[in-house]
């Protein structure tokens, strides 16, 4: 994304990718049942957690003061890599090392956030090799990518898959530029093969514009579709209802309050049922949660370290 609105640390170092794990055989992780969460009236909300300098376990630290429930219901790790294999001329999918010790510990970072009732999401993101979710060149290309997407969900546990179309430098070791029938390919691929997942969109790249090819529109498909830039209003340019849209979009501690007050009480004003957030880190930002909380919920945020 565009530095002036999303600022992104990351590794600058991958770790061994995690499919050839799941290429092995690897057993699915079934963890334990989540306990339903306290009831709450009002949107969505959603935190992206950049698990290079935060800790996943941030996102449960916040409960509405008024009933105890959640404030957030979906977080996300931010971010798995979309890589190519230069060897194969195959997309792949890879985990940096702090993206892979979330999973390798989703006993003691994910589930118990599951276990209050928030649903976990890995996003996926390009990594500057040509690699991206619009160029597979083939329908089976993007089948077995997305195979390897529903394998990682299954085997770790998760609640689905977000896709963010950002720095894949299309192109890049001789790949294809962005097509129209990738990204439909690939959706619908995954879809078949997680029917009762979340799949979500970060509205942003070529594959945001590319979906629908054949006769076939994949819109509907995709279970929360969000605006990518931080402190902007923007509703998503997907068919979906209001219900699974967020036009707004903060970054907790760098989009100020009143901002954050405003873009909330425009949500709820407006009929949508989605809230962003992103870089929930690990201080008290209870003043920052309660900024649109309290338009969202009618409640001001707790924070329990």
């Amino acid at each position: 994304m565009f530095t002036l609105v999303r600022s992104r640390v990351r590794a600058a170092v991958l770790a061994l990718s995690a499919v050839t794990a799941l290429a092995c055989g690897a057993t699915a992780t079934t963890g334990a049942a989540a306990a339903p969460a306290r009831a709450k009236q009002g949107p969505t909300s959603v935190a992206y957690v950049e698990v290079n300098n935060n800790s996943m376990l941030n996102v449960g630290k916040y409960t509405l003061a008024n009933g105890g429930g959640n404030v957030f219901d979906v977080a996300v790790i931010f971010a798995a890599n979309i890589n190519y294999d230069t060897g194969a001329k195959a997309a792949t999918l890879y985990f940096n090392e702090n993206v892979q010790r979330v999973l390798d510990n989703a006993a003691t970072q994910i589930r118990p956030l599951q276990q209050k009732g928030i649903k976990i999401v890995l996003s996926v993101l390009g990594n500057h090799q040509g690699a991206g979710f619009a160029n597979f060149p083939s329908r089976q290309a993007a089948s077995v990518f997305a195979k390897q997407l529903s394998d990682t969900v299954a085997k770790y546990g998760l609640d689905g898959i977000d896709f963010d179309d950002e720095y894949a430098e299309y192109g890049n070791n001789g790949t294809g530029q962005p097509n129209d029938s990738s990204f439909v390919y690939l959706v619908s691929a995954l879809r078949a093969d997680m029917p009762n997942k979340i799949i979500s969109l970060y509205d942003i790249g070529p594959s945001a514009s590319r979906l629908s090819y054949g006769g076939v529109d994949v819109s509907s498909t995709f279970d929360y579709a969000w605006n990518p830039y931080y402190g902007t209003w923007q509703v998503p340019g997907i068919a979906l209802p209001k219900s699974k849209l967020s036009p707004a979009a903060v970054e907790i501690g760098g989009t100020s309050q009143s901002t954050v007050a405003d873009l909330a009480r425009r949500t709820v004003s407006e009929g949508y049922g989605v809230y962003l957030t992103y870089n929930l880190d690990g201080n008290d930002r209870s003043a920052d949660v309660s900024a649109f909380t309290r338009e969202l919920y009618g409640s001001d945020a707790v924070y329990a370290p």
